[in-house]
């Protein structure tokens, strides 16, 4: 993702630009799965673990990562690459491979449809699908 096209990304999300906001969303936008706070502070070297978590926490209030829990490793976080922040339509599956430990996104598989039971409202959702992923498995 092109530096402009994060300045966009932020924009459409209400997300006031500075340096280190950039620059998390650039590690995020990098890689093809999401990533653990240790994978980002890895990556972020100019950027202490507060100053990443401060920013996760802003993208979180602004519906632009995903927080996905279930993985040995805590919560990882990828951009969610939807129009606003209101209406989130990149939500998507994701496999946790309890071998490598790594999270995969499963865009192509659409997610199911709950239905509440009156008096629940919900905020948000997590799918992780969790066994082995097809290189652990030896069935690429």
């Amino acid at each position: 993702m092109e530096y402009s096209e994060i300045l966009s990304l932020l924009g459409r999300h209400g997300v006031r630009v500075t340096p280190n906001r950039v620059l998390v969303a650039m590690a995020l936008a990098e890689e093809k799965r999401p990533l653990s706070m240790t994978e980002l502070e890895d990556r972020i070297e100019t950027v202490d673990k507060s100053g990443i978590f401060r920013t996760l926490e802003i993208f979180k209030e602004h519906h632009l990562v995903h927080a996905i829990e279930g993985s040995s490793e805590g919560t990882r976080y990828e951009l969610c690459l939807s129009e606003d922040d209101e209406n989130d339509n990149d939500a998507h599956l994701h496999f946790y491979c309890e071998k490598c430990h790594k999270t995969f996104c499963l865009k192509d598989i659409p997610i199911p449809k709950v239905t509440l039971p009156n008096g629940y409202e919900a905020t948000g959702s997590s799918y992780v699908i969790k066994g082995m992923c097809p290189e652990c498995s030896g069935k690429r």
